[in-house]
């Protein structure tokens, strides 16, 4: 495939007839990175087994992690669901559009590739103008993994995307940066009681304050129900320390430069949601530097930063450390 383009839109306008012809593309089973309010998504139809076969393909991405599927409105859910309960209606009322993923049977059409051969399927509505248009006029939900590479940083802006993906797919939206910074909630409905299955930018506490009170105990289901279940995700490609405290942090750079290694600091900063809008954006700029190690402060073990703990928690799962290593 030839360099991918890339359309530059106007995040609060965006140009109908660019958001035509990438809808045109989607419809003919082609892939088309956007931008949510999270992440940037790498779309295909959804209802179309071969489109999504290619998202795989594009990311390298396991065929055992299912695939998020995106609607532009709470109207249109019933092509993704067999079911709508009460509990998913009052969430949608309260989150949506917004990032928030919601965890139901699937409607049969929904091919088995998007949800791993499990009868579930995760659906949201983004909060995102040019997401929302996009699948508007295409006609039919997209299902859309975070564009990047499997396993590696979550894009948070269109040369994110291009960096990982020029030539594997269509086309690449440009809306600017992604005010989210880090993947949606996900929460499971499919049994008697909501189960967190990944933290976002929609706490459990603010979940509850609306529905009550949610399990966060591990299912103990084989099949993955959620995108984001793996060890090692969301990962650099130069290694990453986690560091507890900003003493640690200056230990463990100390020792590393002893050695003869570039190695760069993050530490916990300001509040969690300006944190996350920020932090792939980051690790994106230090991974390109050459560093032979990034140590990062782990946040405060505290439910605000939950979504990050986790994020970083898995971008560091692997890393070989140790102070008589090479």
């Amino acid at each position: 495939m030839p360099a991918t383009p890339v359309w530059n839109l106007n995040p609060d306008d965006p140009n109908a007839e660019t958001i035509r012809q990438a809808a045109s593309l989607l419809a003919g089973g082609e892939l088309v990175a956007f931008p949510t309010e999270t992440v940037y998504g790498l779309g295909a139809n959804a209802l179309d087994a071969d489109a999504v076969a290619k998202i795989f393909i594009a990311k390298g991405r396991p065929s055992t992690n299912p695939v998020i599927v995106h609607i532009a409105d709470v109207d249109s859910v019933q092509m993704v669901t067999a079911t709508w309960p009460e509990v998913a209606a009052k969430l949608a009322e309260h989150f949506w559009p917004g990032p928030l993923t919601l965890v139901l049977p699937r409607n049969p059409r929904i091919p088995d590739i998007v949800t791993a051969g499990g009868e579930t399927v995760g659906v949201r509505c983004p909060d995102n103008i040019i997401a929302r248009a996009l699948i508007r006029v295409a006609g039919v939900p997209i299902a859309a993994p975070s564009a990047n590479r499997s396993m590696e940083l979550s894009p948070t802006r269109a040369e994110h995307v291009w960096n990982a993906l020029d030539g594997r797919i269509a086309a690449i939206l440009d809306g600017g940066p992604c005010r989210g910074g880090i993947e949606s909630t996900v929460l499971d409905l499919s049994e008697a009681k909501p189960r967190l299955l990944r933290p976002g930018l929609i706490s459990l506490a603010m979940l509850e304050a609306v529905i009550g009170e949610i399990s966060q105990s591990p299912t103990n289901e084989g099949r993955s129900r959620s995108p984001g279940q793996m060890e090692r995700h969301y990962a650099p490609h130069t290694p990453l320390v986690l560091a507890n405290g900003k003493a640690e942090v200056q230990r463990l750079q100390s020792e590393l430069r002893e050695r003869g290694l570039r190695v760069a600091c993050i530490n916990v900063s300001g509040i969690p949601a300006k944190y996350a809008e920020s932090l792939y954006a980051i690790l994106h700029e230090l991974d390109r530097e050459g560093y032979d190690f990034l140590v990062v402060e782990m946040p405060p073990d505290k439910p605000e930063w939950a979504a990050v703990r986790d994020r970083l928690t898995r971008a560091a799962a692997g890393t070989i450390y140790a102070k008589h290593a090479p």
